[in-house]
């Protein structure tokens, strides 16, 4: 026997509204449908009239049902709005490629504009990249930070006022559950709110907040509106799939329960004594986050730096990651530099073949003497001055030999010795003479040394001289 529609209208009812229990026909439930989302809209003043709104479009039935409603009511309602779809490409190979053409078909259904942004343009890095480094298991952290930022810098292109989530009263039941696990208590207190951002911020409105998922099923069937129904290949993983299950086993049970639970989440009170965290601005990059770096960059950062599960988990975990990455990398980078003083300091000590003949005490000495493995005064390319010394007698053995086989006595020798001194001295007082007539001359009697060491001293950069290559950590 046919039931009549609750409503009385008079038609035969085909459905049973979920949330209520009541025996509708199609057109009456779809007056209460969208009548109880303009409810919560006025109530909640979400919009204000001339206002540009984005409306996060992901292809799913939430968003769909939200574009279409949103539309619908504008027009009826005349709200005067400027509604617009902005869709995220999470970079992920099966599921989101197809979802964005459902996207595309929901603009050309609505007439309303499309701006698509991804991970890869805005990270340098897809969600396929993410979990074949992090794995399956907190892929979904990754994905929702990035996403729920990925929508502010998209709404901030746009320059609208505020972005509608197509977040229904099952999602917020279950973030209810979830926080509650947890014990995250600043989040529980932020998740039933209708209306989320800060000052200075794009807020975030949920105007299907009272909404059922599954009269948003219905809605979506009977209205024959197209939409993508395939699950994310990542979320069986998900923490919230538990969450979600319990809920579902409850809801059998107790169908008000999902209201119930938002309740409880709404009306719940923290001690004055806890310390909550506030809403604040990311000192990188200049986005809504509560603590001074937001949770995006310190995910990214660990991904750049090879360390993905960064921040996974507790901040302080984090900060002891990184202090043994930079660690890490100073011990790297000082052994790299030592090898290369090193190895300059041993291709430079002997140069173009001549022996160095400065006394090589400057402050690399010790390093250089370090590294030859010696304890006594040597100089640059090795050699003891005793080894010199020794090789200098060997000359004059030889010299000898000459000068008797030409016939020239040791006096002829001496005396052409004498002679070669004393032309250097006679020009040696002659300069001295010379430079008498300048006031800030001071006579040294080592310049003439230091002059022939100056021009004849071939590794000199070897000695820690000023053309010297030192580099220092």
């Amino acid at each position: 026997m046919p039931v009549p529609c609750r409503a009385g209208c008079g038609k035969n009812a085909m459905l049973k509204r979920p949330k209520t229990g009541d025996a509708l026909c199609k057109e009456c439930f779809f007056w209460a449908f969208e009548t109880e989302i303009h409810f919560t809209i006025t109530k909640g003043k979400l919009f204000k009239k001339g206002d540009s709104v984005a409306v996060a479009a992901s292809g799913g039935k939430d968003s769909t049902v939200l574009a279409h409603v949103l539309k619908t009511l504008n027009e009826r309602y005349n709200y005067g709005l400027n509604l617009m779809l902005l869709s995220i490409d999470e970079g992920i190979t099966g599921y989101r490629d197809d979802s964005l053409e459902t996207v595309k078909q929901n603009r050309d259904d609505y007439e309303m504009s499309l701006k698509i942004l991804s991970y890869k343009e805005l990270y340098g890095w897809t969600m396929d990249e993410i979990v074949a480094q992090i794995g399956r298991k907190n892929n979904c952290t990754f994905c929702g930070v990035f996403r729920r930022q990925a929508l502010d810098r998209g709404a901030a292109m746009l320059n609208v006022k505020c972005i509608a989530t197509g977040h229904n009263a099952d999602d917020i039941a279950e973030t209810v559950l979830m926080n509650v696990l947890r014990g995250d208590i600043a989040r529980l207190k932020r998740c039933t709110a209708i209306s989320t951002g800060s000052e200075g911020t794009i807020p975030r409105v949920k105007p299907l907040k009272y909404t059922y998922e599954k009269e948003i099923v219905m809605y979506a069937h009977y209205k024959r509106l197209v939409y993508f129904s395939t699950e994310c290949v990542f979320a069986p993983n998900a923490y919230r799939g538990h969450a979600r299950a319990l809920l579902k086993d409850m809801e059998k049970i107790r169908p008000t329960c999902i209201m119930d639970i938002i309740y409880s989440g709404e009306t719940m009170e923290v001690k004055e004594a806890v310390s909550l965290p506030s809403q604040r601005v990311c000192i990188r990059c200049n986005f809504v986050s509560s603590q001074e770096v937001c949770k995006a960059c310190v995910l990214l950062e660990g991904l750049n730096k090879g360390l993905p599960k960064l921040g996974i988990g507790k901040s302080s975990k984090a900060k002891r990651m990184l202090e043994e990455y930079n660690a890490k990398q100073n011990k790297s980078l000082e052994e790299a530099i030592n090898n290369i003083n090193e190895e300059y300091e041993k291709n430079n000590c002997i140069s173009k073949g001549k022996v160095c003949r400065s006394s090589c005490k400057s402050k690399q000495t010790a390093q250089i003497n370090k590294t030859h493995k010696t304890t006594s005064e040597t100089c640059c390319n090795g050699q003891s001055d005793e080894k010199l010394n020794t090789d200098n007698d060997i000359t004059n053995s030889k010299v000898k030999v000459l000068l008797k086989e030409y016939g020239l006595s040791e006096a002829t020798q001496d005396d052409s010795s004498n002679l070669i001194s004393e032309k250097i001295d006679h020009s040696n007082t002659e300069k001295v003479a010379n430079a008498t007539n300048d006031d800030d001359f001071e006579v040294d009697s080592h310049n003439t040394d230091e002059q022939i060491v100056d021009e004849d001293d071939t590794c000199g950069g070897a000695c820690g001289k000023i053309d010297s290559l030192h580099i220092s950590f």
